[in-house]
């Protein structure tokens, strides 16, 4: 127990740290306060104890790097049960009260304490080793990526801090029950501070007593030291990852982004220029960052060489914010737009918003979002993006297609099929929505062709729209032109609302994102199942018999927007073993699946400068498998992947799972 005169100063420590770190805090809060719309506050109970499932079993983290995943659950799961031993060592240093000599709870306790101090310690040490003495290429950023001239200095300083913190703050209050096992006698319930103790035999009891209360204000002092700098520094994760968790908004997929309201004549700008012009959550997002560098491990962009790390993008943000925080909090505009500090052009178009940051991000940021919003101001209020998507984008407003070829040769895939319009039978089962990869490019259009032999063969009641169909518009609004996917959806939407459809099966994974998981936003409630889980169903009916397959190895390739996106990871599985039996998995496969480059409107565009194109990286990791056949579920990445076999003439084939069940039929 402390002395009264160790009380009092202990007391006005605390007050003063309060008080400073209050101001800190504040600030954050009104930062994050400058960002736009507001918080759901819809099923709070159930999202709260998501959000600290989430948390409390670090739930994302496991999702990459397994062994450093499981080292830094040491440290994390340490700090949160020290929020318990602090707030009871204060208790102990001011009262005749022992929490660990408690009957039934003191001895678990005092074991929790001893094992986790220790995880942490060790961990810590690991951590440090790895950034300042083997400089891990994980940790690191290519020359070609954006950052501001603070960021390379400060992340190491930062992490040197909060390194030591850790160190320092968990070491001597080990070292404290060291000391005090040493005077008291052992301790087998804290075996690591037992064995440390044997080095103390020869100490004093003056001497002990002096240690035990050194490492006790050492070990709660640096936290009444660290408060005000805690809210600037890599360390505040712990506390705004639980935040980020509970915040986040529902999506229906992972993609999903909001809308903007373009019947309310009050808004002004469109999409993000500057920071405050994000979205508050996408503000809180660089509070929350812990700097890993996952997102940027699993960014197909960054990983071919182009200037785009998301890591980078939230690191850069929360650097300006660290730099501007007293004019931010006060209501100040940003005196640099996000382009000047936080991403380069080129790094915006690059990304093929494939959702890999956010599915592996370990706090739950979402820096693919940020990118889409900056996307819309570029388009909508700037006019400024690469000119290909001029193409796409008139295609679509004129022709109801990115090819900007006529409408009126939808249908001209289905000559001589006898493929039935709603017209001709206007009750059918299932609405077809073809797509226009199927409808107009000529290697899809044997997918559109297999499909409708596959429903024929099955005996599906099917109908398809013909040249009612229009493209969804989601180049359009991952593109950044969310007017023309406005205009768009609401045209679709009056369409099927005539229609009424009672299931729609689509061929594209990006026109089932769209019609079943966007469409809501304007109105369109529709029940929209992939392809491949409409042929599952059919082939677990027995209406699907293929014959055995005989032409070698097959992998499968999982689109984005499918797997990642949708979380349909089964379906096409499931028709491939039933097709061709046992397949091939690749190594980055189901919701860790790399994307084929064509995402986020890249297939209407030029590739930005890289090291190798994204779709060249997925086929050869592919063909490295030794399979003949890759198989996919998505017209974008039969493209990308037909091209890129083409271009390494190796013999492997590329075809949809519907072509490969229909040659069996």
């Amino acid at each position: 127990m402390l002395t009264i005169a160790e009380k009092f100063v202990f007391i006005f420590a605390v007050i003063a740290s309060i008080y400073n770190g209050y101001w800190a805090f504040r600030k954050v809060v009104l930062v994050i306060q400058r960002g736009q719309g507001d918080f759901d506050d819809k099923h709070i109970v159930r999202r709260t104890i998501d959000a600290a499932i989430s948390w409390i079993g670090l739930v994302p983290t496991w999702r990459a790097r397994r062994w450093s995943s499981l080292i830094h659950a040491g440290i994390a799961w340490a700090f949160m049960f020290y929020l318990l031993v602090n707030l009871l060592d204060i208790v102990e240093g001011y009262f005749p009260f022992r929490f660990g000599d408690l009957w039934l709870i003191g001895a678990p306790y005092r074991l929790a304490a001893d094992l986790l101090s220790v995880a942490a310690l060790a961990g810590v040490v690991y951590f440090l080793l790895r950034r300042f003495v083997f400089n891990a290429k994980a940790l690191r950023f290519r020359d070609n990526v954006k950052l501001m001239d603070t960021v390379r200095p400060g992340l190491r300083r930062d992490s040197a801090i909060v390194g030591f913190f850790i160190l320092f703050h968990i070491g001597f209050r080990f070292l404290g029950q060291s000391f005090g096992i040493a005077r008291e006698g052992g301790d087998p319930w804290q075996p690591f501070a037992n064995a440390l103790s044997g080095l103390w035999a020869g100490f004093s009891e003056g001497l002990l007593i002096f240690a035990q209360h050194a490492s006790w204000w050492i070990a709660l002092g640096l936290i009444l030291a660290f408060i005000v700098y805690f809210p600037y520094s890599k360390h505040f994760h712990l506390i705004m990852s639980g935040v980020n968790f509970l915040t986040r908004p529902r999506r229906t997929a992972l993609g999903t982004i909001e809308p903007i309201n373009f019947e309310d004549e009050s808004v002004e700008q469109f999409g993000a220029a500057t920071l405050e012009q994000l979205p508050w959550k996408h503000i809180q997002d660089a509070y929350a960052c812990i700097m890993c560098n996952r997102c940027q491990d699993a960014c197909p962009a960054y990983t071919t060489g182009k200037e785009l790390s998301p890591s980078a993008l939230e690191i850069n943000k929360r650097y300006f914010i660290n730099a501007h925080m007293n004019e931010l909090a006060e209501g100040s505009p940003s005196s640099l737009k996000l382009m000047d500090y936080a991403i380069s052009e080129s790094a915006v178009w690059a990304c093929t918003a494939c959702g890999a940051c956010v599915q592996v991000c370990p706090v739950g940021n979402e820096p693919m979002f940020d990118i889409l919003y900056m996307r819309r101001n570029q388009v909508l209020m700037d006019s400024e993006f690469p000119e290909q998507l001029q193409t796409a984008f008139s295609g679509m407003e004129r022709t109801g297609n990115p090819w900007k070829m006529s409408a009126a040769d939808r249908m001209k895939w289905a000559d001589g099929l006898d493929i039935p319009t709603v017209d001709e039978n206007p009750d059918p089962d299932i609405l077809w929505w073809v797509g226009c990869a199927p409808a107009y490019d000529m290697r899809a259009q044997a997918t559109a062709k297999a499909f409708a032999r596959v429903l024929k063969a099955a005996g599906v009641n099917f109908a398809v729209l013909g040249d009612r169909e229009s493209c969804t518009g989601d180049a359009a609004r991952r593109a950044g032109n969310e007017y023309l996917f406005y205009e768009m959806a609401k045209q679709n939407i009056e369409t099927l609302n005539e229609v009424k459809p009672k299931r729609i099966v689509a061929t594209c994974p990006h026109c089932l994102q769209t019609l079943g998981k966007e469409y809501y936003q304007y109105g369109g409630h529709y029940d929209v199942i992939h392809h491949t889980e409409l042929i599952a169903e059919l082939m677990s009916e027995g209406k699907l018999k293929p014959r055995p397959w005989q032409d070698g190895a097959v992998t499968y390739h999982d689109p984005c927007y499918l797997g990642r996106h949708n979380g349909i990871l089964e379906a096409p599985r499931a028709v491939l073993e039933g097709t061709v039996g046992a397949i091939i998995e690749l190594p980055r496969s189901r919701k860790q699946s790399f994307c084929c480059g064509a995402g986020g409107a890249q297939m209407w565009k030029e590739e930005e400068h890289g090291t190798e194109a994204v779709n060249m990286n997925r086929y050869q990791e592919a063909a490295a498998t030794g399979a003949t056949t890759i198989a996919v579920g998505c017209p974008f990445c039969l493209t990308m992947l037909t091209d890129a076999s083409k271009q390494a003439d190796q013999g492997v084939q590329v075809k949809d799972i519907a072509e490969l069940l229909a040659e069996q039929l």
